[in-house]
């Protein structure tokens, strides 16, 4: 049975274009009224959508039915793909983010969060390690849901990908400048794990980027962008522990 949603419909939405229904794709709203941000959500003119919006008290409202496109992901890549919207069930969730501080997202809202998530999770085919952030598609140019949404938790009920994350260290095995084998061996373990990012062998600004992304989501303790052991231990670990 479906979780019960709340019918908001929004004019913001389109045909998806080729590929299956894969990418189940969480963002924070980064604004202070969750009420001014549901209205924007459904302004014709923000040109901006998502299918699913959660309040910071667990209520849901639906605003794009999931067999249409909705526009939340603007430019993006994961996994070779670019057209994440086609792709891609996104979910707003209700809270200032990076400009108001960062506050921690309630239980309430969390337990809302996992219950959409796992409702999703059972009528498409969306494998866990495609459970992403906003950040992870977009690096650099998104930070969204952020460093203290609780992917681990999440994981806990069934929702995504994880694997515990080594605690952080000082030092640095790869970072911004560096070029090498060491810098090619990391673009390539993060492409491989899904991340936009070449391998070239140069720790350039995207790399930087990639990474921070990275430990936004699976090394949350120090979002850096660089490549300490922890970092590079972490992501090994979670594509061994792929299928």
């Amino acid at each position: 049975m479906r979780v019960a949603v709340e019918s908001y419909p929004s004019p913001n939405h389109g045909e998806r274009v080729g590929g299956p229904i894969d990418i189940l794709l969480l963002h924070y709203t980064g604004m202070p009224d969750a009420e001014q941000s549901l209205a924007w959500l459904v302004n014709p003119v923000s040109k901006v959508s998502a299918h699913y919006f959660v309040f910071e008290g667990g209520r849901i409202v639906s605003l794009v039915d999931e067999e249409r496109r909705a526009w939340h992901a603007g430019a993006s890549q994961w996994g070779g793909a670019t057209d994440i919207n086609s792709h891609s069930i996104g979910i707003e969730i209700a809270n200032d983010g990076h400009p108001g501080g960062l506050p921690d997202f309630p239980d309430a809202q969390i337990e809302a969060v996992i219950e959409l998530c796992r409702d999703i999770l059972g009528r498409h085919a969306i494998p866990p390690r495609r459970v992403l952030a906003h950040s992870d598609v977009a690096p650099g140019r998104k930070l969204d849901p952020g460093e203290r949404f609780p992917w681990a938790r999440l994981a806990q009920a069934g929702v995504g990908h994880w694997a515990p994350p080594l605690p952080s260290t000082d030092g640095a095995i790869c970072a911004s400048g560096d070029e090498g084998e060491d810098v090619a061996t990391l673009q390539a373990l993060l492409a491989l794990y899904g991340y936009g990012v070449e391998v070239t062998g140069k720790y350039d600004q995207r790399t930087e980027d990639v990474v921070a992304a990275f430990q936004r989501h699976f090394r949350q303790l120090r979002v850096d962008g660089r490549a300490d052991r922890s970092t590079v231990e972490t992501l090994r670990n979670l594509i061994e522990a792929l299928p």
